[in-house]
């Protein structure tokens, strides 16, 4: 029982709730999905679903914010917008349109009884405005102008995917993503 059935646990836990959702997975299907003995769930997450849900939101966070990190390091700001939501649209396309967000799948679902939950996605969503604002800040927009306009992509960005479920299209991440980049390369122009 070793990290990696721990790893294939929290990977498939984030999988599944962007299918899903949070109550719609149980431990049962994480140990399908993830083919990690049956008793290594209780062993490796003794908190519970509520443990391997925070867990699986932080890795969500993390796998795209790498995305993202590569994009502002590259120095383009509109880039990194299309980083962000490069990975999104594949989930889209490729699930049929029945993937969505693990982060927000997450969140929208009452978690009374697990707030850890909460603050595990408040902390994933703040993880990505901060990154995109770094790489805006970086290209010389205003530190609160770019803190605004990152908090304006990750939610246009996450809505846009909920639209893109419901209408079963891309074309509203499309639609958004191409006046993300053009407000960010706005905002670039504005600042030099």
């Amino acid at each position: 029982m070793g990290t990696d059935s721990r790893e294939r646990m929290v990977r498939s836990a984030a999988y599944l709730f962007r299918e899903r959702g949070y109550s719609g997975t149980g431990f049962r299907d994480v140990i399908a999905h993830s083919g990690a003995p049956r008793g290594s769930i209780y062993h490796h997450f003794p908190g519970g679903k509520a443990q391997l849900a925070e867990e699986a939101v932080r890795y969500a966070g993390e796998f795209l914010n790498s995305g993202i990190v590569a994009a502002v390091e590259g120095g383009d700001p509109a880039s990194a917008v299309e980083a962000f939501v490069g990975w999104w649209r594949q989930v889209l396309v490729k699930s049929e349109f029945r993937a969505g967000c693990p982060v927000v799948a997450v969140t929208v679902e009452n978690n009374d009884d697990a707030p850890q939950l909460a603050a595990a996605a408040a902390a994933a969503f703040g993880r990505w405005q901060d990154t995109l604002a770094t790489g805006l800040g970086n290209a010389g927009v205003a530190d609160d102008r770019a803190a605004r306009l990152a908090r304006l992509i990750v939610a246009a960005v996450e809505g846009a995917t909920i639209l893109c479920r419901a209408h079963r299209d891309v074309a509203p991440l499309d639609d958004v993503v191409a006046e993300l980049k053009e407000m960010t390369r706005a905002a670039v122009r504005e600042a030099g």
